[in-house]
C-alpha cells in the first residue's frame, strides 16, 4: 500500500488570534467607528458578544450602554458576565457563555478589581480559549489594561518620569512583552509608562489615546483605528537610573526610541518596527478639522495661481 503523502492530508490552520486594545471613551452615539469595528471583528449580525462589566462600579449601566450600541450596530446576541468575587469566577454558566463567545468585551473602571476578580480564575482561561479559537477579546480603559501580561494598576500622571511612578500587576496575559496604557494623551500618562520602561527595558510600552484602538493580529501585527493615535515605547536600548534613583526622584531616561502612530499605521511589534502606513479600513474615514480643510483649499488656490 502507498504512504500517503503528507501534502495530501488536510491541513487546518489556526485562526487569527486578535486583541482590540482601547483607549477608553469611545464614540458611542455618532460615527462610532471603534466600537463598529469591534463588532465587525466579532461576526456582525452573527456575533455573539458577552459584555464583562466588573471593573465598574455602575456595572449595569456600563451593560445596558454597550448593549445599546452593539445592538445599534446589528448585534442582537450581547450577554453580561459579571462575578463579583473569585468563586463566582468559576461559576459553569458564566464560563459558557464565554465559551459560546464570538467577542469578549471588558469595560473600564479598576483594573485592581479585575486582577483579584478574574487573573487566575476558571473564567480567567475561558478568555484564553475564546482568544485561542479566534474570538476577539477587547477591552476599554481598565479592560485594556488588564489584556497583557503586566497590567499598570497605580501610577502618577504628567510628562516627567520618575522613580517609582507606576505598579505593575499581573494581567490576563493576552499579550506578553508589553505594557498597556489607555487614555494616554488625554490624562498626560508618559511619564509612568515610559518611567516603567525604563525599569523594565525588555517590555514594550505601549499607550492607546481615547476613541482610538490598537488592533493586534497574533500577538504581534498592531493596526491603528480611531480618531487619535497610539504611542510605542521602545527601552531596549535605553540608558537610565532606574535601579539607584531615590523614590519620587526624576528619572535619567536616554535613547529610548518613541514611535506615534496614527490611524491606519500597522506597527511590527516583534521587529518594532513600522511597516505599513495606509487606509486599513475603508468604512473607517479620517476625521478632519475645519482648519485643515481651510487650509487645503487655501493650499489649492496657491497651486492654482
Amino acid at each position: 500500500m502507498p504512504h500517503a503523502d503528507p501534502s495530501d492530508a488536510d491541513v487546518t490552520e489556526a485562526p487569527p488570534r486578535r486583541l482590540f486594545v482601547i483607549g477608553g471613551a469611545e464614540d458611542k452615539r455618532r460615527r462610532v467607528l471603534v466600537l463598529k469595528r469591534f463588532v465587525a471583528l466579532a461576526g456582525g449580525r452573527a456575533a455573539r458578544i458577552v459584555v464583562i462589566p466588573s471593573a465598574s462600579s455602575l456595572a449595569e449601566e456600563a451593560v445596558a450602554v454597550y448593549r445599546s450600541v452593539f445592538e445599534r450596530l446589528h448585534a442582537t446576541d450581547v450577554t453580561a458576565v459579571d462575578p463579583q468575587t473569585r468563586h463566582q469566577s468559576g461559576d459553569p454558566e458564566l464560563v459558557a457563555a464565554v465559551d459560546d463567545a464570538t467577542g469578549v468585551f471588558v469595560t473600564g473602571g479598576n483594573q485592581l478589581k479585575l486582577g483579584q476578580l478574574i487573573v487566575g480564575t476558571p473564567l480567567h482561561e475561558a478568555i484564553r480559549r475564546a482568544y485561542e479559537r479566534g474570538a476577539v477579546v477587547a477591552g476599554t480603559s481598565a479592560g485594556a489594561s488588564v489584556l497583557s501580561q503586566f497590567m499598570i494598576s497605580l501610577g502618577d500622571e504628567g510628562v516627567t518620569p520618575r522613580q517609582r511612578a507606576g505598579q505593575l500587576t499581573a494581567g490576563f496575559g493576552l499579550l506578553p512583552g508589553v505594557i498597556l496604557d489607555q487614555h494616554f494623551a488625554q490624562r498626560t500618562r508618559y511619564a509612568r509608562l515610559l518611567s516603567l520602561v525604563a525599569g523594565s527595558p525588555s517590555l514594550l510600552g505601549v499607550g492607546v489615546d481615547e476613541d482610538t484602538a490598537a488592533e493586534i493580529v497574533d500577538e504581534r501585527v498592531l493596526t491603528v483605528v480611531g480618531t487619535g493615535s497610539v504611542y510605542v515605547v521602545d527601552g531596549r536600548a535605553a540608558v537610565s537610573d532606574a535601579h539607584e534613583a531615590r523614590r519620587d526622584a526624576p528619572l535619567l531616561v536616554s535613547g529610548a526610541v518613541v514611535h506615534s502612530l496614527p490611524y491606519g499605521a500597522t506597527f511590527d511589534l516583534g521587529q518594532v518596527t513600522l511597516t505599513d502606513f495606509r487606509e486599513q479600513y475603508p468604512e473607517v474615514a479620517v476625521v478632519t478639522s475645519p482648519t485643515d480643510v481651510h487650509e487645503t483649499a487655501n493650499a489649492a488656490a496657491a497651486l492654482r495661481r
